[in-house]
């Protein structure tokens, strides 16, 4: 069996090969994949504070392009009543702003004190100041801004926008941004928007000093602080610190292991940032909670590799274990076939030689022919019994059964063939039995044959013990024989299988227990066998006990 051998291991090297491959594979995708996470995380840190940006500064690009142009709609009429309730709605959903500045500006002529020495055109009326205090807010009627940078700005925007606007078509965005606002570092002023025919208007006033008119503008200057902008963090998971700073804000004392990253506030807070800062260990927190599906799957992938593998491996052991009990069946069958038929033709040839044969030595060929060819008929009713069993091609004839008689008719027919063979039995409660003789006997001769193949001589015993057991008759055949190892006691009632010893060389084929399990099968009962090396075997049948 050299070649099988040699076979098996050749398919474990390979078995074991695939399995270091997937192995190394798993180690490999599992290094890349973490790594490949871990850029991810990277990148993510470095990308998403657009995302917190974007959330953090929503409050003020709501405010800078819909609250404050809300002014417009009063149309320069707004008083000091109407800008402090306008200053309360500011207050309530812009707590970043914390003081507004109300003039109430007027154009024409004659110009008051507080005209521009550039322009007497346009001039201030009066200033308030709102500020929110206590929860309400309070006005103050402050005249000292009115010489204030932010009003000689806007007026002399306003100045130019009029003698230089077309009437005859709207303002664009641009236009609009450029005159109306005014954006500065923690202050945003804006200039209601007056219509075409107001700035018509406006020019004629500008232009002809004589013209006795006053035309109502509304302007407002909102003083903010960026501190007070709520820090949205959308994503907590990369970014364990978000603050605001100022742009110059540069750290030395970062420490060791932190991670950081800055984004630019705009506008009215272009002085500031969003300061990211998250530690070592947050991020790997991060990178182990998005890698752990990504492992799982790769596990799962590896132990399902390993599953395969190891089907693989149990079915090429399962065939090559079939393939040696085959093998060996087909040379032990050969021989068995092989030895009567040689002495069939020895003694065929010596009965048709020219030699005259006395009337012993013919009587003595024809005993030979006869006991061998009762050897091949007894393997191939066997063979044929075997087959009809697997097919369910036979039928049990239940017959009552005198224990007594039919135990002791074996035991006798075994003393005459094995005078050596020391057998003895023992009947419990029990004389009749429904079964089929037959089927029963083939269990009897197998089991007893086999007790007396598998003893030492000079110990050539068996006990055969019946009784019935509940509802079932139950038949041990206990012997004295060389016994099994005990990983060999499941398989004794396999095809082919035998148990490698001096005692099972020759004359065997892996039949007897196999057909005994398949009657005792066939008749609904069940056998076992409790064996110990050198000491003995007990084999036990369990049939169902009818009336």
């Amino acid at each position: 069996m050299q070649t099988q051998k040699n076979l098996y291991r050749k398919n474990f090297s390979l078995i074991t090969a695939f399995l270091v491959l997937i192995s190394v594979s798993l180690v490999i995708a599992v290094i890349i994949s973490y790594n490949l996470t871990a850029k991810y995380v990277e990148n993510e840190f470095a990308s998403k504070k657009i995302e917190v940006l974007d959330q953090t500064t929503k409050p003020y690009n709501d405010f800078f392009q819909l609250k404050i142009p809300e002014i417009t709609s009063y149309q320069g009429f707004l008083d000091s009543t109407s800008a402090a309730n306008y200053s309360t709605t500011v207050f309530k959903s812009y707590p970043f702003v914390r003081k507004v500045l109300f003039y109430d500006m007027q154009i024409g002529n004659p110009a008051s004190k507080l005209s521009l020495t550039h322009n007497k055109g346009i001039s201030v009326k009066a200033i308030y100041e709102y500020k929110l205090k206590h929860n309400k807010v309070q006005g103050l009627k402050n005249m000292a801004w009115a010489n204030g940078e932010d009003f000689r700005e806007m007026a002399l925007k306003l100045s130019n926008f009029i003698s230089v606007a077309d009437t005859t078509r709207l303002p664009t965005q641009d236009d609009i941004f450029r005159t109306f606002y005014n954006v500065t570092p923690d202050k945003i002023s804006y200039l209601n928007i007056p219509r075409r025919e107001d700035i018509r208007i406006y020019k004629s006033l500008l232009k002809n000093g004589d013209i006795k008119a006053f035309y109502k503008q509304n302007m407002m200057t909102f003083l903010l602080d960026a501190h007070q902008l709520k820090v949205k963090n959308t994503h907590p998971e990369l970014y364990q610190q978000v603050t605001i700073q100022p742009v110059v804000y540069d750290p030395l004392d970062v420490e060791g292991g932190r991670k950081v990253t800055e984004a630019a506030l705009t506008g009215a807070f272009s002085n500031y940032k969003l300061y990211f800062v998250s530690t070592k260990e947050h991020l790997d927190h991060e990178i182990d909670r998005r890698f752990l599906p990504i492992g799982a799957i790769v596990l799962l992938i590896y132990f399902f590799l390993v599953l395969i593998s190891w089907l693989i491996y149990r079915n090429l052991n399962i065939n090559l274990k079939v393939f040696k009990l085959q093998y060996d069946f087909i040379n032990n069958f050969t021989h068995e076939f092989k030895t009567p038929v040689s002495v069939i033709k020895i003694a065929g040839s010596n009965l048709k030689g020219d030699a005259e044969l006395s009337e012993r030595q013919r009587r003595h060929y024809g005993k030979i022919l006869d006991e061998e060819a009762d050897k091949l008929n007894d393997l191939m009713n066997k063979l044929l019994s075997f087959t009809q069993l697997e097919n369910k091609s036979i039928t049990v004839k239940r017959e009552e059964i005198n224990l007594q008689q039919f135990v002791k008719g074996y035991i006798d027919t075994f003393k005459i063939k094995y005078p050596d063979f020391n057998l003895t039995y023992n009947i419990e409660n029990i004389s009749k039995f429904y079964s089929d003789p037959v089927l029963l006997g083939s269990i009897f001769q197998n089991l007893m044959e086999n007790a007396y193949k598998y003893s030492h001589p000079g110990k050539k015993e068996l006990f055969i013990n019946i009784k019935p057991e509940k509802r079932n008759i139950v038949f041990s055949f206990t012997d004295k024989g060389i016994g099994m190892a005990r990983y060999e006691q499941g398989d004794v009632f396999k095809k082919f299988y035998r148990i490698e010893n001096k005692y099972n060389q020759n004359g065997s084929v892996g039949l007897g227990l196999a057909f005994c399990k398949e009657l005792v099968n066939f008749m609904d009962g069940e056998i076992s066998v409790t064996s110990k090396v050198n000491e003995g075997s007990t084999f036990v049948v369990t049939l169902p006990l009818e009336n």
